[in-house]
């Protein structure tokens, strides 16, 4: 974790208002470093986004991963499934806009879980202030590998989200994009907080990776 005082400084885990640098990963077979190497640099939340194991084995990769974070206390949540983010123990899932909807996964999962959702228009954010939600993501501003068919929302929905009342009560992260030179373009349209996917899965130092986005969203400040 990066030490000394930060823009968002590290809080516990059920708490998302003081997190910035959000790993989204799917499995690979060095995960576990991987992951550690990621938040050693800087991440404060893990997501394991991964849609191609079967529930026992995405159940097993989840509970490996889930330590690693809980060592480091940074939350850890799964990709979509409740029942197996119950099952391996993650602190919470994270949800789309056609996945299990968040109120069934708070069902699933109970009231000190953190649940996020996905939001890409106005309409889905206006929408999700009756949500039982933890924290929001809003994006991808830029189209992305990762979401494929799905246009970039641009910056203009970075403003539209900050404006609101919801977007200064909840937590909520910009999706797509993002990289040191990015951060302080999607910083001016009023985001705070940030999901990483490309920038640190293709680097061949995710530490290294890691500390130069925290350092510029620190510098943010």
């Amino acid at each position: 974790m990066a030490t000394g005082w930060s823009w968002c400084e590290p809080l516990p885990a059920a708490d998302f208002s003081g997190r910035c640098l959000y790993l989204c990963t799917p499995d690979r077979p060095d995960l576990e470093r991987f992951v550690e190497e990621c938040i050693l640099g800087g991440v404060d939340v893990v997501q394991l986004r991964e849609k191609s194991l079967d529930d026992r084995r995405l159940i097993e990769r989840a509970s490996a991963l889930r330590e690693v974070c809980a060592r480091h206390g940074v939350p850890f949540v799964l990709n979509d499934r409740p029942d197996l983010a119950l099952a391996s123990g993650a602190d919470g899932v994270h949800v789309g806009q056609d996945d299990v909807p968040p109120t069934v996964a708070r069902s699933i999962l109970g009231a000190d879980a953190s649940i996020g959702l996905s939001t890409h228009s106005p309409a889905e954010w206006d929408a999700a202030a009756g949500e039982p939600v933890d924290y929001l993501s809003a994006g991808p501003v830029t189209e992305t590998p990762t979401k494929p068919g799905r246009p970039g929302t641009g910056v203009d929905y970075l403003r539209y989200v900050s404006s609101t009342a919801l977007g200064r009560r909840l937590p909520w992260f910009v999706t797509g994009g993002v990289t040191p030179e990015a951060i302080p373009r999607l910083a001016e349209a009023g985001a705070t907080r940030f999901v990483v996917v490309r920038y640190l899965t293709g680097s061949p130092d995710p530490r290294a990776a890691a500390a130069r986005l925290r350092r510029v969203i620190d510098g943010l400040a």
